[in-house]
């Protein structure tokens, strides 16, 4: 997953804006550093926004400096994407686990699945697991 920003230079600073994700913004203090200011908050950003439930726009800016969000919460995201209006605790009783071990996937500050977790969600969803490296 990609999003896309603009910087732009502002005197001694270089100003960085995400058009998909209106409540994101940054600056650094170097072209460089302001692409690395902008990944911390585009994930922060992602992480709090999924965290508390919040609707996430999906990525269609198609100009700017491209984003990649980090795979956890990507997880996280696709996750509650799957699930819709199931109940966590029915998703995990599907999948044998515990309410807060499923609750933990969902938290992209928490996730950590194993190759085995994920292949029995993607069998529970009725999907294949793609892995690309």
């Amino acid at each position: 997953m990609i999003y896309r920003c603009n910087i732009e230079k502002d005197g001694d600073k270089f100003v960085v804006d995400f058009p998909d994700m209106p409540n994101v913004l940054t600056f650094g203090f170097s072209h460089e550093h302001a692409l690395e200011m902008a990944k911390e908050a585009l994930e922060g950003c992602l992480e709090a926004d999924i965290s508390q439930g919040n609707a996430i726009p999906a990525p269609i800016y198609k100009d700017g400096y491209p984003i990649s969000v980090a795979s956890h919460i990507i997880l996280s995201l696709r996750l509650r994407e799957l699930r819709g209006e199931q109940s966590q605790t029915d998703i995990a009783k599907r999948l044998g686990l515990s309410y807060q071990s499923y609750q933990r996937l969902e938290n992209p500050r928490k996730a950590n699945p194993t190759v085995k977790t994920l292949e029995k969600i993607a069998s529970v969803y009725g999907r294949e697991l793609s892995i690309s490296l």
